[in-house]
Order: structure tokens, then sequence, then C-alpha cells
């Protein structure tokens, strides 16, 4: 039989439901508790009518909020890129091969090493808040690398994705359709039994928009379901083909133009922003407040991988995005919250309202708006994943 738990003294409650507390996006309740039994959320409201619990917990008028959902990382990964990143930030060039160079470490690495350090990024993940999170494959590149990618990741969350169309394998450069073929065939046989969506990065260098096209529809076949790199380095095909194909979400959206933006608006492709990406890179960061004013759903999160963007931090992101992307601080922890769990076609996530899963983050700070306002400090003082205590 299991036990409830309210949590009290809560200073701001974030819900995510409008029709609660202060009518916003956000829900916001004042004075507030939760109610925890078992692994979901009983109850939220007013701390003086809170129901009888079998425990209790503080909040010390601290903010609580729903766990960060983290809808795009890559976490199933060998070596790093120090001296890559070193060299960019230095002004030096560099040719090191990129994504080749994590695909060569991966390869030559064991599976408890990979697992590993898979563990150790999500541990790291939770203890930032983070309490869904997403990942890829896409550093194996042969069919048993990529196969054992999704299956490691698979003993460690739901949100698994099979990213084989990362770019066209070494062995492959020179026949980038036999690549193709490779994914959409064997390589894709062997992964959809432990991944529950395909990706593809659609980019010039990468997959072009049938290339593409073609990934994405042999992943469906599979019961593999849409999401997709798109408009990262330049303008493309990319969120034109999420649209069409009815991705979950269309992930960077750095480069659109303003019938990408209308097709995003009129669609339930949810645009996930990765500003992490454009920290670690000097590029220009992503028009949030031109997507969030066509009415276009915006999900935040970190693109966490060993190149471009090397942050398992949601509360980061959230700050880069208030300060450079045009969002309010409400805007971006709904993005990391709501939005992250609507990349992932989830309601039972990113949301603190009955039914949902008692996913919590603990601030220390009477308010979400810290998040933006103490850029670089842990703000995060208890985490609570499907109800149990966390951190």
């Amino acid at each position: 039989m299991s036990s409830s738990t309210v949590i009290t003294n809560i200073a701001t409650l974030i819900t995510n439901d409008p029709s609660l507390g202060d009518g916003s996006p956000l829900g916001a309740i004042r004075d507030a508790a939760v109610v925890i039994d078992g692994d979901r959320v009983a109850w939220t409201g007013e701390s003086s009518k809170a129901p009888a619990t079998d425990n209790r917990v503080d909040a010390g008028g601290r903010a609580v909020l729903p766990g960060f959902v983290d809808s795009h990382s890559h976490l199933v990964f060998a070596g790093d890129r120090t001296e890559e990143f070193n060299a960019r930030m230095s002004g030096r060039p560099y040719h090191a091969g990129g994504i080749r160079t994590t695909v060569a470490a991966t390869r030559a690495a064991s599976d408890a090493e990979l697992e590993a350090n898979l563990a150790r990024h999500l541990a790291e993940a939770l203890r930032q808040g983070t309490t869904t999170l997403e990942t890829k494959s896409g550093y194996g590149l042969t069919t048993a690398d990529e196969a054992r990618a999704v299956r490691l990741a698979a003993r460690h969350t739901d949100e698994v994705t099979y990213l084989g169309a990362h770019i066209v394998a070494p062995e492959h450069a020179d026949d980038p359709a036999g690549y193709v073929d490779l994914v959409t065939g064997e390589m894709l046989d062997a992964c959809a039994p432990y991944a529950r969506w395909i990706d593809v990065f659609c980019e010039e260098g990468a997959f072009d928009g049938d290339q593409a096209r073609a990934v994405l529809t042999a992943g469906r076949k599979k019961g593999l379901h849409p999401r997709i790199h798109a408009n990262q380095l330049s303008h493309g095909p990319g969120v034109q083909l999420a649209v069409e194909v009815d991705a979950a979400s269309a992930d960077h959206c750095t480069h659109l133009t303003d019938a990408d933006v209308d097709a995003l608006a009129g669609s339930r492709t949810v645009a996930t922003l990765l500003p992490g990406a454009e920290f670690s890179t000097r590029a220009a960061w992503p028009d949030a407040r031109r997507l969030l004013d066509a009415g276009v759903t915006v999900a935040l999160s970190t693109d966490c991988n060993p190149g471009s963007s090397y942050t398992s931090s949601v509360p980061f992101c959230i700050a880069l995005a208030v300060r450079d992307m045009g969002m309010t601080p409400d805007e971006a922890v709904w993005a990391a919250t709501a939005g992250g769990a609507a990349a992932l076609s989830r309601a039972d996530i990113g949301r603190l309202t009955p039914g949902a899963y008692a996913d919590l983050t603990l601030l220390d700070a009477p308010s979400h708006v810290h998040l933006a306002y103490r850029p670089g400090v842990p703000l995060v003082a208890g985490v609570w994943r499907r109800g149990v205590r966390a951190v």
C-alpha cells in the first residue's frame, strides 16, 4: 500500500495548469502545498486546505516546480572533445574530425564504459532537477554499435531515440545512398526494439530532405515516431519536413524563414530550442520571441553532447533563453517543463496536477524567476522522481 506525502509551506508552486492559481500558463499557486500518493500527484492547492497525509515535508518558503523534461540529448558516447572546444574558443583552426572523433572513441569503448558514462550524466542531470531525459544513439554508425547504444540507453530511460542518421558513417563516405539503405534496413531492424523515436540530422553535410524523409518514413513503418534535427546551421528543408511527417519535435530551429514559422504555428510539431549549442559554438541564437509570438509551441533542452553543447544543466539553458533568446522567465520555465513534455508527446510529466507523475524540483529560492535571475548558482535543493525523493 502506497503512502502519501504533503509538501507544504511552498512559496510558489508551478503547476503548468492555467485553470489553477494565478490563471497564467504556469498555473502558479502562492503559499501552496502538493500531495504525493505513490508515484503520482494527488492534490495541489493552498497550504491551508491541504488534506491529511501519512508524511509531511516543509518546503520552508521555497518554490516547487515540475521536474525538468530534457527532450534532446546525446549521452551514449565515450571520450570528450576538449581540444576542439579550446581551439574554437581560442580562435585557432582545429581539424580533428568533430563527430567522427566521438564515433571512433565510442566504437572503441566497452559496454560497461559507455553505460557508466551514461549513468554519470543522468545522475548529474537529476541533481540539477531533470526528471525525464531523452537520449539518442548516433555515435556508433554501424549496426552493432547503434544497436548497443539504444539497448544501453533503454536500461535508463523510456525516451530512447535511434539516430543512425547522425552523419554518414566514415566507411560510407563515398556511398551515402548505401548508408541510407543501411540506416533504413538492417540497422533500423536491430535498433527499433529498444527505441521509441527516430531522428535524422537534416543539414548540408549530413542528410538532405529526400534522404531524411526516407529515414523517418522507414522508422515510422517500424513503429518509431519521428523527430528531426532541423535548420541548425543554415536554412534548409528540415522544419518543413518535420511538419509534413507530423514529427513530435523539430530541434534547433535556428535559421527559419517566415514560411517555416508559419508551418510550425499551424502544426502539432514542437520547436525545441537548444541554446547550449549556440553558447558553445558562438553561433547566432534562435529567435524564441519570433516563434512564441507566432503561436508556436516551444521547448527548451540541453542538447548535452561532447562536441557542441557539453552541459546537462537545464537551469543554465533557461538563463540563456531569457538573456539571449527573447524569452520571459515564465516562458522559459514552461518550455523546460511542459514544453519538453509536449516535445515527447507526454501528458503525464512536465506538470503538477492530479494524475501526473510526482516529478518535482524544489528550489532554494522563493520563485522560479531565480533560475534566470541567479544564473550559474546551484539552486536545486531537492528532487522527487516518481514520488521518491532522489536528491
